[in-house]
């Protein structure tokens, strides 16, 4: 075989084989039990005892395309509320009014369908399954002509609005967002302020103006292009880092606590050395997990509430006096970003950069070996920096 003909089939190759990227089992079966519990949800509702099962209209197929997109891609502009709900109703509309004007078949399910595209596109709600609840109503003409515009308020209407609102419930209860964030929401802390990863120096009619140029409105939302563009920044940057690794930036002499010390002794670790992190460990040195001073917080708000105390003045009393139930290994985080003693600092920046992370353990072997702060990595950059401009003149 030739060589641009070898070159050609495996860009066929290319082509045809899979464009999205490989995703964790985690996730996998996050969006598969989503759907199942929202499905199963919305069917008790709309499978009673008393539905005319006759219709056969009542938990129709576009669902479980619905499910699909907001369960396992959130985030796609197409799984959105206002395109889920608008879209799926607005093709009711029109699939009920083709059954009703339309006698052939064949041209009732291609007008359905083509002004279901070409309505959506104006309305601002493109949802794929859409397209499908048109074909459902123009395909059932019989159904349609004794249920009427019924069938846009139930099944669709109703299904559709049950789906998103249990979507929203499970994407919270999962660590997830959904709806997606918009790019004037609040930041992470509550403020006008993007996260510092989102910071670009670029107004969102621009990075709107950048979607629409590449036809990609339909694939990112505005939040999450700054999202990427930032990252990309980042990991650009961390090409010219430099060559120092993290051994030889991370703090050594370690105070550590154990899954069963108690949080008032974890407090007082905290005011003693102003540290924002405490690793846990087991048999000496084998790492369990992390405590951030947030999680110390989250845990007096939650007890300061319990008792209905004001929070400042309890945290310290509550604490202590939990302190018999309350133990380390109750809050600390137990998969937290990572790094081994060679890594390049390099590494350390989308992880400290996020604002989620303070602080990345550094392991060897399952052994906790150090720690680096934000405070060693800006530290260690600054000296860097230093060191160029010295070399330099």
């Amino acid at each position: 075989m030739t060589k641009p003909a070898g070159t050609m089939l495996h860009r066929i190759a290319l082509a045809l084989g899979p464009a999205i990227a490989p995703g964790s089992p985690r996730e996998a079966l996050r969006a598969g039990i989503g759907a199942l519990v929202g499905l199963g949800i919305s069917g008790l509702f709309l499978l009673s005892p008393a539905t005319d099962l006759r219709l056969g209209l009542y938990m129709i197929a576009p669902f479980g395309a619905t499910s699909v997109l907001v369960f396992a891609v959130p985030n796609s502009p197409l799984a959105q509320p206002w395109s889920a709900v608008v879209g799926n109703v607005a093709a009711a509309v029109l699939g009920v009014i083709a059954c009703l004007l339309v006698p052939d078949p064949a041209w009732r399910i291609a007008l359905a369908v083509g002004t279901t595209i070409a309505i959506m596109v104006p309305l601002r709600a493109v949802h794929p399954p859409a397209g499908a609840v048109a074909m459902t109503a123009a395909l059932n003409p019989e159904a349609i002509q004794q249920q009427g515009f019924g069938f846009v308020v139930a099944p669709v209407l109703a299904g559709t609005v049950a789906l998103v609102v249990i979507a929203m419930l499970y994407a919270r209860a999962t660590g997830r967002r959904y709806p997606f964030r918009h790019f004037e929401d609040p930041g992470p802390h509550g403020t006008a302020d993007h996260p510092a990863m989102e910071r670009l120096g670029l107004s969102e009619a621009e990075l709107t103006e950048i979607l629409q140029r590449y036809r990609q409105s339909l694939n990112l939302g505005v939040e999450d292009l700054a999202r990427l563009i930032g990252a990309a920044e980042l990991q650009a940057a961390s090409h010219h880092a430099g060559p120092l690794t993290v051994a030889e930036v991370m703090s050594r002499d370690l105070v550590t606590v154990g899954p069963q010390t108690r949080l008032s002794v974890v407090a007082d670790i905290f005011r003693e050395h102003g540290f924002t992190s405490v690793p846990v460990v087991e048999n000496g040195d084998q790492f369990r997990g992390v405590i951030f001073q947030i999680h110390l917080i989250r845990r007096a708000r939650e007890d300061a509430f319990r008792h209905d105390r004001r929070l400042l003045s309890a945290m310290t009393d509550l604490l202590g006096r939990s302190g018999t139930a309350a133990r380390a290994g109750q809050i600390m985080q137990t998969d937290p970003p990572h790094v081994a003693p060679d890594s390049p600092i390099a590494t350390l920046l989308p992880m400290l950069a996020s604002g989620d992370c303070h602080a990345v353990p550094v392991l060897d072997g399952g052994r906790i070996v150090g720690i680096v702060t934000q405070t060693d990595l800006i530290s260690a950059l600054a000296r860097q920096s230093l060191r160029r401009e010295r070399a330099a003149h």
